[in-house]
């Protein structure tokens, strides 16, 4: 399997973890990087921002890769992005399959954790970057996920209650590692919505630094993240100077992750 599979992750909604892999993968694929980005998110959200908008209602998609009741493979429901050098494993946000299989792995038995490892064997070695865009909750679809990357890296927010949402997801990371993945590697997190102006900001920068290793520098709070994403659009062909700035700070941090470090305080 491809070295760079890196789970992207957070129990916690609204701290911009899609928004951090859709920026990451345009700057992977701009290093010249062939990527795969996975939406394991039953809301689709990757999804909407990277589907080519070339698939139909019924198209097979995640949910049917992973489901005992389906004989498609992930080869099957690969599909291109908006972008050459990027391919896109869809969840459709209009239907509530890939829910319904979160609840069919409950009862799935053994091996239940290891569907999207055993699915993805195969292909990822045709890929420099595997991304898996995780749901914001630990249950089995990100289980799933932890257990086929080779890499956990936390997107957070530096605000308060932060670093007790880390503690928990690294007891989860440790469990995983144990009981399914020895090899599974926490790699650190990216910062994300950081306010750094403000005493508050920098003093939860600084204890989510005491527990875990920083990657890259902090991503300023910025509308511009967002809306491009939205826009599917690349920061860089959005074209502002602040636009062109936040581009820089992803391609640094693309750089560390394809050599899989980090740095900061560990």
């Amino acid at each position: 399997m491809s070295h760079n599979v890196i789970a992207f992750c957070n129990q916690k909604g609204g701290v911009g973890k899609t928004t951090t892999t859709f920026h990451i993968v345009d700057a992977a694929r701009r290093a010249g990087h062939r990527v795969l980005a996975l939406d394991m998110d039953p809301q689709g959200n990757l999804s909407t921002v990277l589907s080519s908008g070339g698939s139909s209602p019924g198209d097979a998609v995640m949910a049917d890769a992973l489901s005992g009741r389906s004989a498609a493979t992930l080869a099957d429901v690969v599909a291109p992005s908006i972008w050459g050098g990027v391919d896109l494993v869809a969840t459709d946000p209009n239907s509530e399959s890939l829910a319904f299989v979160r609840d069919e792995l409950i009862l799935g038995g053994a091996g239940r954790e290891r569907r999207l490892r055993d699915a993805l064997e195969l292909i990822a070695p045709s890929y420099e970057l595997v991304v898996i865009d995780c749901p914001p909750s630990l249950d089995l679809l990100t289980i799933n996920a932890l257990v086929a990357a080779r890499q956990a890296l936390v997107v957070s927010q530096s605000a308060l209650f932060s670093a007790n949402g880390l503690a928990r997801l690294r007891r989860t990371i440790d469990v995983v590692r144990r009981s399914y993945n020895p090899t599974l590697e926490l790699m650190g997190a990216i910062i994300n919505l950081h306010e750094r102006n403000t005493i508050a900001g920098r003093e939860q920068l600084a204890e989510i630094a005491d527990c875990i290793t920083i990657i890259g520098d902090p991503v300023p709070k910025r509308v511009v993240l967002k809306d491009s994403a939205e826009a599917q659009t690349s920061l860089l062909d959005w074209g502002t100077t602040d636009a062109r700035n936040l581009a820089s700070i992803y391609r640094r941090t693309s750089g560390l992750l394809m050599e899989g470090v980090g740095y900061g305080t560990p």
